[in-house]
């Protein structure tokens, strides 16, 4: 599997997450129509080659409805948007990801676009993508909560200082290591994964 297209799927929540950190009024709402428009776009191309992908399905309707109650909402609503709305999208998204992990890993649409239809239905390429969702999963959760904990650590933060360090840790080299683990992972588990099924075959012919 080539982990490129992973990524691209979480483009739009990439882009919600910086661009709500960058804007003034309706912060957080204007960044959800950004996030919109660029899973629109991603929908609009993955019809074209290979159909709709769930991901892009669920980010539509999440950031749609983050647009709205944002721009619907006062003062109030927009200040909490700022404050837990960013954070609670990655959790949000990362517990869809974990729940259908089992039943539907969002990794076979991607997985499908690179694998001979014969093999869609096997054992091992279910198992593969259920070990793969699962663990991005995990790691939007882990990036969601992080998020989470700076919101409280800047809430009790001494000085700016040790605010902005935590913010850094957090917001900035927490997500990119996982993000950076997961996509390492992709790459070398399918074929550590298939190795380990043939040799368990070949072991149980004996």
């Amino acid at each position: 599997m080539t982990p490129l297209p992973l990524v691209a799927g979480f483009v739009p929540w990439i882009a919600f997450t910086v661009v709500a950190d960058r804007m003034a009024a309706d912060a957080v709402a204007w960044s959800a129509v950004v996030a919109v428009a660029m899973t629109l776009v991603s929908l609009t191309v993955a019809r074209r080659r290979h159909g709709p992908q769930t991901l892009d399905g669920v980010s539509l309707v999440l950031f749609a409805g983050i647009a709205v109650v944002g721009f619907a909402g006062d003062g109030a609503v927009d200040d909490w948007l700022s404050t837990w709305g960013r954070p609670l999208v990655g959790v949000v998204l990362g517990l869809f990801v974990l729940v259908t992990a089992s039943s539907r890993p969002f990794t076979e649409e991607y997985a499908r676009q690179s694998t001979p239809r014969e093999y869609w239905t096997t054992p091992t390429f279910r198992s593969i993508n259920g070990v793969l969702s699962a663990a991005w999963g995990a790691g939007l959760v882990g990036i969601g909560l992080a998020g989470v904990l700076v919101t409280l650590l800047d809430d009790h933060a001494t000085s700016r200082s040790s605010a902005h360090l935590a913010e850094l840790l957090l917001d900035w080299v927490v997500p990119i290591a996982v993000i950076w683990g997961l996509i390492a992972f992709s790459a070398s588990y399918p074929d550590r994964a298939r190795s380990q099924h043939r040799a368990a075959a070949g072991a149980g012919r004996v």
